[in-house]
């Protein structure tokens, strides 16, 4: 499963500092989905068109370790990762919201869009979230995805007896 970065894990808005830094704001539930799709076995991955050191760290602190920054052709780095993990389209799952996500949304077997989304975008996929991006919209897609592989029952089992 890859995701998209800004109006996905965040609400798309980007703050700047006075001294020029960039400020993005994650869901602690975005978080913990991310989490739980990797204890199943599933790979996460993160493209996105921007370059920034917030994502990076967010990256490192989720245990995300295929980080593709600063993506002009997001296709192309799904034709990369197919090919490394031995998948077919069908096999692989993306998040985005505006159109730079559509070479890849129009090619997975699992398409996914925040409720915030572009309308070309969200016409396109399998899922629209109910929340926003930046608002849990990651963690409905993993829940999703969870259920959807039989997992998520026993995980929440596993929660509840601490």
């Amino acid at each position: 499963m890859a995701f998209d970065i800004d109006g996905v894990f965040t609400s798309g808005q980007i703050y700047y500092g006075h001294d020029g830094e960039m400020l993005k704001a994650f869901h602690t539930l975005d978080g913990h989905g991310v989490k739980q799709l990797a204890r199943c076995g599933i790979e996460v991955a993160i493209i996105t068109g921007r370059e920034s050191g917030i994502v990076a760290s967010r990256a490192r602190e989720l245990g995300i370790g295929r980080v593709f920054q600063g993506v002009k052709q997001k296709g192309d780095v799904l034709a990369s990762l197919r090919a490394e993990l031995q998948l077919r389209d069908a096999d692989i799952g993306y998040m985005g919201d505006d159109w730079p996500d559509l070479p890849i949304l129009c090619r997975v077997g699992f398409a996914c869009a925040p409720a915030n989304a572009h309308p070309d975008v969200r016409s396109r996929v399998h899922m629209v979230t109910q929340a926003r991006g930046g608002e849990g919209a990651v963690r409905e897609a993993c829940d999703t995805i969870l259920r959807a592989t039989g997992h998520y029952d026993a995980l929440l089992a596993k929660q509840c007896e601490g």
